[in-house]
């Protein structure tokens, strides 16, 4: 077993783009422009709106963030964005969701410049993605490619299992793995809440990725020998002998399919390290094209 470690790598990543960064200054250029409009003041958003400007620091991006009250409706909020698009200074930006529910996901995301997506959530990228043309890529699926290819695992002719069928992880993902290039060329099989008889199609996977949000719900019975095991999810998990009281559980139970995996995610330190560093080079992507 040989563990995917997302920290080591996205390390190396954004070691790279700080050295690109800094050929920019030499060169007397400005830098790439990241820019987070966060709604309202969930903890969890909080933290992840920071982290991306703790990441752009460390890289030499400039960061731009736009705290909104959770009041905004949604004509101010598009209005904000519509600001945001027209604003040649900036090379990308996101909207951290979950937004509050009186405003429209989707009339959101619609509303974001193609040119700036760099989450890569908007139909003219995702259509990108799907027709195998450049675009900016859903972060954590990106992460996940640039996982497989950095530490050479073989996708090609493998069956790919993905656990989740969401527009941000599952479905990004079974079209990438499907994609005619390196990591892809899986035969793709992805499952959901509805599937019957789930473990039939574990069984049988070279590849699973899970992205289902339920702790420790693949066990090891649900997979063969040799697997790679992809484990996106990431939940809270009540643990009285942790000072914080809890423990951070993916979808993987990780102790018992270990055992049996070829290489496997943790969590935390898999993932969600790379979705961070996705990002980064989603807005490098943007920079470079408007600086062409």
């Amino acid at each position: 077993m040989q563990i995917l470690d997302g920290i080591k790598l996205s390390k190396e990543i954004k070691q790279e783009i700080k050295a690109k960064v800094e050929s920019f200054k030499e060169q007397g250029k400005r830098v790439p422009h990241l820019g987070a409009i966060l709604v309202g003041n969930d903890g969890a958003s909080r933290t992840y709106v920071d982290n991306k400007i703790k990441d752009c620091h460390f890289v030499g991006f400039e960061s731009s963030e736009l705290i909104l009250e959770d009041t905004i409706t949604q004509e101010e909020l598009i209005a904000k964005i519509q600001e945001w698009n027209n604003d040649s200074n900036l090379d990308g930006f996101i909207v951290q969701l979950p937004l509050p529910k009186h405003i429209d996901q989707e009339a959101v995301i619609n509303a974001i410049d193609p040119n700036k997506d760099v989450d890569g959530f908007h139909p003219m990228n995702f259509g990108k993605m799907a027709l195998e043309m450049e675009t900016f890529l859903p972060a954590t699926p990106y992460g996940i490619m640039e996982m497989l290819e950095r530490y050479n695992v073989p996708t090609a002719g493998k069956h790919t299992v993905v656990i989740g069928r969401s527009r941000i992880v599952g479905r990004p993902m079974s079209i990438l793995m499907s994609k005619n290039g390196n990591p892809g060329n899986s035969t793709v099989t992805i499952t959901h809440s509805k599937t019957q008889d789930l473990a039939k199609f574990t069984k049988d996977a070279d590849i699973v990725i899970t992205a289902l949000g339920v702790p420790e719900f693949l066990k090891a019975d649900m997979v063969k020998d040799g697997v790679v095991i992809v484990d996106v999810g990431i939940t809270r998990v009540d643990d009285p002998t942790s000072p914080r009281g809890f423990k951070l559980a993916g979808d993987v139970d990780f102790e018992n399919v270990k055992e049996k995996a070829s290489w496997i995610t943790p969590v935390p330190g898999g993932v969600g390290p790379m979705t961070r560093a996705m990002l980064l080079k989603n807005t490098l992507l943007a920079y470079n094209r408007n600086n062409k």
